[in-house]
């Protein structure tokens, strides 16, 4: 491995910094990353032996970027996956003085630069967002919500807005696993008619983020004053929902192009369902082979 002499001012003295196989690339190419692929960057060049030795989330977490950030530096370096970065920097850990070749560099200069950056910016914030799912706090929520949800005599869901498009596909995904699940349509007076009968035993879950539409609000009121369990996926724990809600998942819904996203919520979404799978003993891909062979004798499927 190649050994850099950088001069220590602090020191008065020179020190040895090693250097990977891809340190001159990443240099020359560094002014013209964005600012994510630049920390990166800055992180396989500090720690050759790091990316090596460790996995690429690991890393990823160390460099305060998200994993696909490490996969487009790949891309960006010529190299097809973070793989081949780890495997050039294992081969010099083995062998210092092998040759390594490359292809062709993406470019990423001159008009496209701002528009790389920008979709770069916008998907690393949507992997950041999905993935502090998984931090202590919010996984001991999902837990609990989970827990409440799969305990449930019966099961309702309801969305208003964009966020009914969230509920509707928490209903379909656990429907597709023979689960029922009642989707209430807050959009319409007659929707919310399947509460009437509801109490102690049933679970709802509720999706509502600012500005929170006031039939979700009511409704879900209507709902915890009838003894139903309330699950609450919000954007803050001082949500009208929030305030209400037995148990709350919190999201954030910023988004890098200014309106509001849903991304998180759905991803929270889907994390309950594999949570309540787990709990009810689910054979998930026995009940998706099942519902497909069902749906497919009703032509539900195209063919070619």
């Amino acid at each position: 491995m190649k050994v850099a002499v950088i001069f220590n001012r602090a020191r008065g003295k020179e020190t040895e910094m090693k250097q990977g196989p891809l340190a001159e690339l990443l240099i020359e190419r560094y002014e013209s990353m964005p600012r994510q692929l630049q920390m990166a960057s800055r992180y396989v060049l500090d720690h050759p032996d790091d990316v090596a030795l460790m996995s690429m989330r690991e890393q990823a977490n160390r460099a305060g970027v998200s994993h696909s950030t490490m996969m487009r530096l790949a891309r960006t370096l010529g190299l097809k996956s973070y793989e081949d970065i780890r495997a050039l920097y294992a081969r010099e850990l083995r062998n210092p003085h092998a040759e390594i070749e490359l292809s062709a560099p993406v470019d990423i200069g001159g008009d496209d630069q701002g528009l790389f950056s920008r979709i770069g910016s916008m998907s690393d914030t949507l992997a950041a967002q999905i993935a502090s799912l998984g931090e202590y706090v919010s996984a001991k929520q999902l837990l609990a919500a989970g827990d409440a949800l799969a305990g449930a005599r019966r099961l309702f869901c309801l969305g208003g807005q964009a966020e009914h498009a969230v509920a509707h596909h928490f209903a379909h995904t656990l429907s597709f696993l023979g689960e029922d699940v009642i989707l209430l349509d807050s959009g319409g007076g007659t929707g919310v008619e399947p509460l009437r009968h509801a109490g102690a035993g049933d679970a709802i879950l509720v999706v509502g983020l600012e500005p929170y539409a006031r039939t979700s609000v009511e409704i879900a009121r209507k709902a915890a004053d009838l003894g139903v369990t309330l699950v609450a996926v919000t954007d803050s724990p001082v949500s009208p929902l929030a305030r209400v809600a037995h148990h709350s998942l919190i999201v954030t819904a910023r988004s890098q192009s200014g309106f509001r996203s849903v991304v998180p919520a759905v991803a929270a979404g889907e994390l309950l369902v594999g949570l309540i799978a787990d709990q009810r003993g689910i054979d998930v891909e026995g009940a998706l082979s099942r519902a497909k062979e069902e749906l497919a004798a009703f032509e539900v499927y195209w063919k070619p």
